[in-house]
Order: C-alpha cells, then sequence, then structure tokens
C-alpha cells in the first residue's frame, strides 16, 4: 500500500515495501528514496523535496501508519469533499479558476459528512442543483502554504450524476470565472491545464 502526496507536481510517496508500481520512480536519479520511519527522516524528506534537482520523493517503512502520522504531524490538515461530475451525455463538469481546470470541491464544516459536503460544494461553485453521488473514487493529497502555514488538504472524491439541461451558475466570489461540461475529447486536452491531483481522481474514474 502507499499513499501519494502532491507538492505542486512533485509527488512524495509514503509506502510500506518497494511496490512494482514504485520501480520505475525509484530507477529515476532525480528520486529521493529514504527507508526509515523517523521524525528526524520526515524532516529530511521535506528538505530534499524543495530542491530543484530533485522531482520526486519515496519513503519506505513496514509501518505505513506511523510514517504517516509523522509526516502528518508537520502540517495543518485540511479536509474536503468534491465531485466528478458526469452528465447523461458522459460529458464531465470542470471550472476554470486561477489558471487552472479544477474540479468543484471545498472544506468539510463541522459535523458535515463528506458525502453532504461534496454535494453542496458542487451546487454552490456550479449552479447545478439536481445531483445523484453514485459512489466514492479516492482521496487525493497536496501541500501548500497560507499565510506562513504549511497545509496538507485531504481531499474525498466522489462520482456525481448530474443533469445537462441544468443551468450553470459559476461561483465568482470563488474566483470560479467558467464552469462548462466537456467531452472525452475535451477533458484529455484540459488535462494539460490541471493539478496533479485532478488527474488522478480522472484516472480514478477510468479517464486517462
Amino acid at each position: 500500500m502507499y499513499i501519494t502526496i502532491h507538492f505542486g507536481e512533485k509527488p512524495v510517496i509514503l509506502a510500506d515495501g518497494r511496490h512494482h508500481e514504485l520501480m520505475e520512480l525509484l530507477s529515476h536519479p532525480e528520486t529521493v528514496l529514504i527507508e526509515e520511519c523517523s521524525a528526524h527522516a520526515v524532516h529530511a524528506m521535506l528538505h530534499e523535496i524543495k530542491k530543484e534537482e530533485v522531482k520526486a520523493g519515496i519513503m519506505i517503512s513496514e509501518d505505513l501508519k506511523k510514517l504517516q502520522k509523522l509526516f502528518w504531524h508537520r502540517f495543518q490538515i485540511i479536509r474536503a469533499a468534491g465531485g466528478l461530475v458526469e452528465n447523461e451525455h458522459g460529458e464531465i463538469l470542470f471550472m476554470y479558476r486561477r489558471g487552472f481546470w479544477d474540479l468543484p470541491k471545498g472544506k468539510i464544516d463541522e459535523g458535515e459528512s463528506v458525502e453532504t459536503c461534496a454535494i453542496r460544494e458542487i451546487q454552490e461553485e456550479t449552479g447545478l442543483q439536481e445531483l445523484q453521488l453514485i459512489n466514492p473514487l479516492c482521496t487525493t493529497y497536496h501541500t501548500y502554504e497560507f499565510r506562513g502555514d504549511e497545509i496538507l488538504k485531504e481531499s474525498y472524491w466522489f462520482l456525481v450524476r448530474g443533469h445537462a439541461s441544468e443551468k450553470l451558475v459559476p461561483q465568482t466570489e470563488e474566483d470560479i470565472q467558467e464552469v462548462k461540461w466537456a467531452d472525452r475529447q475535451q477533458v484529455r486536452e484540459l488535462m494539460k491545464a490541471t493539478y496533479p491531483s485532478i488527474r488522478t481522481v480522472l484516472v480514478a474514474a477510468g479517464i486517462n
């Protein structure tokens, strides 16, 4: 088992072993490998991944839960939920915000379930109201800085059904400039201008 955390375009992978899927990345000279489960090891990885010449990091420990706990301890954790919305024509809903094509998601309110949050955020950010949650897709992790704090966002994603006939209304107060449906060919183009975590969601839905 392994967990991928995105530092911009750079992945840091926490794994419980040398999985077959990681072998290609492990062979790259730009990948940093640390096989140790300690706070010092996590500090070292966070230092290394900031170097321009480093393209990826892998930390391996048999105790993956402990390693994840040590890693998470270095960040302020924000939990969010969102959805990959598909309509009756097989088109996928995308939003354009701050120079990237994105999927609707947002922070989970206190006492709110991940499912309720996902539907609420889609409604607020896109204007769609008639939504049906189908099933969970995946959980993604990415980091960023906000007002001097190191944030790790843990986002829970769901497959959601929507209707093409509904009016799309971008939530401009959240800097959303455009909301549109994209067919599979258009999705492949939009994937070139989206975040790595969003590409992970699309792959989880069988779109690549």
